[in-house]
């Protein structure tokens, strides 16, 4: 980034610059008020700021960043600040200025014949899929943090979740933009059409961009119909080889109603027996793995049954399962998924872990997890593997907890050369190191060294075009 070698103003100069030209209801100062805004949800990062800005509408969040650009003061977006990477949280320099959209939240139309909703980016996921549902329509995009997570950080960060494998990333969701740029200016790109072929598609680059770009204010996205029928299935098998070969038999018979194929192996499960209250596994005996399917549709509940009882039978014929569990009930249902969403939970209360967001190709999931836990232990013996995550589009949390009876301090004593173990097999094996938590802080450094230089070079002339000041989420991602 160029910088002026005109002296940047002090802490206290812009502190006194936004106090006299905001509006004190939208300004805290205090360092009591300011202390939730620095600090990741993980306890991971710790930052500094002058002052947290709370603008209630994209004229505001304009003129707050007019200022900041003016006073060359790093911004640092917030969302809902349910990230796993650091992205929302600034780093140690007093002069960064926080500015949170959590007063962005309405709603400002949904259109059931176009099939769109136009929502401010401080609306939070988990109310935008409610008021999908109250139309009959369905918005797709379903994480574990979706009842706090926002709209905004969803796309700012290209959210994946549990429907990837039938309806995409959230980039694939999103029609249309409002982006307030780092100089304070406005791009309206709230483009409701589902074709317009006049130049370059500008909203992929904020998509993902994890706020380094501009600040994202309002999102347009697509709805779907309302899935009314629903089956879901747990099944057992003996290797991964096996999960992706169920998959394939399955999206042959039952196409693109494949909703969710969830993987966890045996160890997640026991896992979350230990830490989760009344959880227990349908079957009698233990097993290697297990895969969560739902199927979702809008005909027939009957229909989509007997369909997914076919292909699950077809499945034992084969012996590409060993046991299956067809959940008859909404509390059955409700029982599978919290076998595989309580698993991060699981993890945090067993101690120090290391979490590794991977995507790799579909392919090559058995190769890639037989290899790499042979890195792991002969990096570290002992380490313990927590492997599960969307195996039906590629994407593993692929996560190690410390040995038994290891210090506490495993994680940040060992981390490092364990994580580098695990990404040299992700990029040995044509894989991604981050399928769709992004890059923030914590991955910085490996995204910097793995991806490939022409790819930094463009993006590094983008960001230099949009914001040659270097004050838009500075030290995430480049």
């Amino acid at each position: 980034m160029s910088h002026s070698s005109t002296p940047l103003p002090a802490p206290a100069d812009i502190l006194a610059r936004l106090s006299a030209e905001l509006d004190a209801s939208i300004l805290l100062t205090q360092p009591d008020d300011i202390a939730p805004y620095v600090r990741d949800w993980r306890g991971m990062y710790l930052g500094q700021a002058v002052a947290v800005l709370r603008p209630r509408n994209t004229e505001e969040v304009s003129h707050c960043v007019r200022l900041c650009h003016e006073l060359r003061a790093p911004i640092s977006p917030r969302g809902g600040n349910t990230g796993l990477c650091g992205g929302a949280t600034p780093d140690q320099d007093p002069r960064n200025v926080v500015i949170s959209l959590d007063r962005m939240n309405q709603i400002r139309t949904i259109d059931t014949l176009a099939n769109v909703m136009v929502a401010d980016a401080g609306c939070i996921l988990g109310e935008l899929q409610r008021a999908a549902e109250a139309e009959h329509r369905f918005l797709p995009l379903s994480l574990a943090a979706q009842d706090s997570c926002v709209i905004g950080g969803n796309v700012a960060t290209n959210a994946g979740g549990i429907n990837v494998v039938r309806y995409g990333m959230t980039r694939d969701l999103v029609l249309g933009l409002e982006v307030v740029l780092p100089d304070g200016e406005i791009w309206n790109g709230l483009n409701t059409l589902r074709k317009d072929n006049t130049g370059y598609d500008l909203k992929q680059l904020f998509i993902g961009a994890e706020g380094t770009l501009g600040i994202i204010t309002g999102v347009v996205l697509k709805l779907l119909p309302q899935c009314t029928a629903r089956g879901v299935a747990l099944a057992a098998i003996d290797n991964p080889q096996h999960a992706l070969e169920l998959f394939s038999l399955l999206y042959r018979s039952c196409g693109q109603r494949i909703q969710a194929f969830e993987y966890f192996t045996h160890d997640c499960l026991e896992l979350v027996q230990t830490h989760v209250p009344q959880m227990r596994s349908p079957f009698d005996a233990p097993y290697a793995g297990y895969v969560l399917i739902e199927l979702g549709d809008t005909t027939d509940e009957a229909g989509l049954s007997a369909l997914l009882e076919e292909a699950l039978g077809e499945a034992l014929e084969q012996e590409l399962c060993v046991d299956v569990a067809i959940s008859t009930s909404l509390a059955q249902t409700t029982q599978f998924w919290r076998m595989r969403e309580e698993i991060s939970e699981a993890q945090r209360a067993d101690g120090p872990h290391l979490k590794h967001d991977i995507s790799l190709p579909i392919g090559q999931i058995p190769d890639f997890m037989a290899s790499a836990a042979q890195r792991v232990e002969a990096t570290r013996p002992g380490t313990r593997l927590f492997v599960f995550g969307h195996f039906g589009d590629g994407n593993l949390h692929y996560n190690l907890s410390r040995p038994e009876g290891a210090a506490t301090s495993w994680a940040s004593d060992e981390g490092d050369a364990l994580t580098e173990a695990v990404y040299d097999e992700v990029i040995r094996h044509g894989g991604s190191i981050s399928a769709e938590h992004g890059i923030g802080q914590l991955k910085r450094h490996a995204f910097l060294e793995y991806k490939d230089p022409l790819a930094l070079k463009l993006m590094r002339q983008i960001k230099q075009a949009l914001d040659p000041h270097g004050i838009m989420n500075p030290g995430k991602v480049l």
